[in-house]
């Protein structure tokens, strides 16, 4: 099966998080899709290896990332509810037009900095809640 393909700006590039025991480690980059109507935005995740080639990107870029749908059913017990979960796993990109450098990579410009602090704010308060290895859905 072949990858399919997005193409966006870049709206938001995270820092790379490990989970677990064994290093999993998954890094994601939002693309903005705007249109007449609304705005969408696409969560992708790099994984493994893939976390460091992102380091080349920069929001505002104008890139097409080739990705791959996995899905996962999961269910902490018998008793419990199944869960399914979607995800769009990026297995590379190409930059159609470079806006922006390193020092925007991670929150945006000068005119949006507070906003990239509150949102900064937010995902370390997420990544402080702390999950149990038996707890994470991959």
């Amino acid at each position: 099966m072949s990858d399919a393909k997005v193409r966006g700006i870049i709206h938001l590039i995270e820092d790379t998080k490990t989970y677990g025991q064994k290093g999993f480690r998954k890094r994601m980059v939002v693309l903005e899709q705007g249109s007449e109507r609304f705005t969408n935005y696409l969560p992708l995740d790099f994984i493994q290896d893939g976390c460091d080639s992102v380091d080349e990107l920069n929001v505002g870029d104008d890139v097409e990332i080739s990705y791959r749908l996995s899905g996962r059913k999961w269910q902490k017990d018998a008793h419990s509810e199944v869960k399914y979960f979607l995800s769009a796993e990026a297995t590379g990109f190409n930059v159609i037009k470079s806006k922006g450098s390193a020092g925007n990579r991670a929150a945006g410009n000068k005119e949006t900095g507070e906003k990239s602090a509150n949102i900064a704010s937010a995902n370390n308060q997420l990544s402080e809640a702390g999950y149990a290895d038996d707890d994470i859905p991959f």
